[in-house]
């Protein structure tokens, strides 16, 4: 090879790759507690969660992702990602067809196989658990750090929590409420303590009923619920409409929640999602629950 050819073929790379004068490698701790470091900004994203995709964008890093999961359909745009699976059931080998210098998955939902062929091959993975709504803001800060648009990243973060801020200083002295949340009618599934919507339900000055359950989205049992009767049931469904099962509840006229009238809905989109969105859906949540705690308060 001459000496020509050399030097146009470093050039070609070095134009491949940018690299910010004085920039040195990149490191961040994961949910894991594992170091995920890069020796340059990531370039080539791909999000093995529907949030987590969001979540880039939020960063400023949307047009770093080059790959995505079913159901990945915020902001817009993103619905012309390329698949490469479901979070639960992600394919390794459509991931690495994409040539990504970057993974990032959900703990709570994606495999931990995938995660430990992914790390065989090379691939830097970054696993992320917001469990509680500030957690949100740290995991944008942090796809902002390994992206290199920390600036765009911090302002999302700031936004984020002011308006958290304001939410809890609304409902911070409001009365306590137990809530029953709702994920699916056959099985009865809601989610425990382990779970961001349960951060949601305190904000609102509301209380888990299910908040002591073992697992993070148990199946549980009607005389179970019977017992312990809520006095708000909030549920999401799978869709932008509000579930007719949801009303199945009036045959149980004995629970406080039916007898109060006390049967909201939430869009899934807006609540179950570890996004900066979470807080549109945490403001309707609160609206309900502070529509329930009147209608308990004037009952005689």
């Amino acid at each position: 090879m001459c000496d020509g050819f050399r030097i146009l073929l470093l050039i070609g790379v070095l134009v491949s790759w940018p690299v910010a004068a004085g920039e040195g490698p990149i490191e961040v701790t994961d949910e894991l507690g594992r170091s995920v470091t890069l020796s340059r900004p990531a370039q080539r994203i791909v999000a093995l969660a529907p949030h987590i995709v969001e979540n880039v964008y939020s960063a400023g890093a949307g047009d770093r992702l080059v790959g995505a999961v079913s159901y990945s359909n915020y902001p817009p745009e993103a619905e012309q990602l390329p698949r490469v699976g479901s979070y639960k059931a992600a394919s390794v080998e459509q991931i690495l067809a994409l040539q990504p210098d970057l993974v990032m998955m959900w703990e709570s939902g994606s495999s931990r196989d995938t995660l430990r062929q992914l790390e065989r091959m090379g691939i830097a993975v970054y696993v992320g658990e917001p469990n509680e709504l500030e957690d949100v803001a740290e995991a944008i800060r942090h796809i902002g750090v390994l992206a290199g648009t920390e600036t765009v990243a911090e302002q999302s973060a700031e936004r984020y929590l002011e308006r958290l801020a304001q939410l809890r200083a609304t409902y911070s002295e409001a009365e306590s409420v137990s809530v029953f949340y709702q994920v699916w009618n056959q099985p009865l599934q809601t989610l425990s303590g382990q779970h961001l919507i349960s951060d949601v339900i305190r904000l609102c000055g509301g209380r888990n009923i299910y908040a002591d359950a073992a697992s993070i989205a148990p199946v549980v049992n009607m005389e179970s619920l019977l017992d312990r009767n809520p006095a708000v049931i909030v549920a999401s469904g799978m869709g932008e409409e509000r579930p007719q099962w949801l009303d199945e509840w009036r045959d149980w006229p004995g629970l406080t929640a039916v007898r109060h009238d006390n049967l909201f809905f939430v869009p899934p989109d807006l609540i179950q999602r570890h996004t900066a969105r979470i807080l549109d859906g945490a403001a309707l949540f609160c609206e309900h629950i502070d529509t329930a705690r009147q209608r308990l308060a004037a009952a005689p």
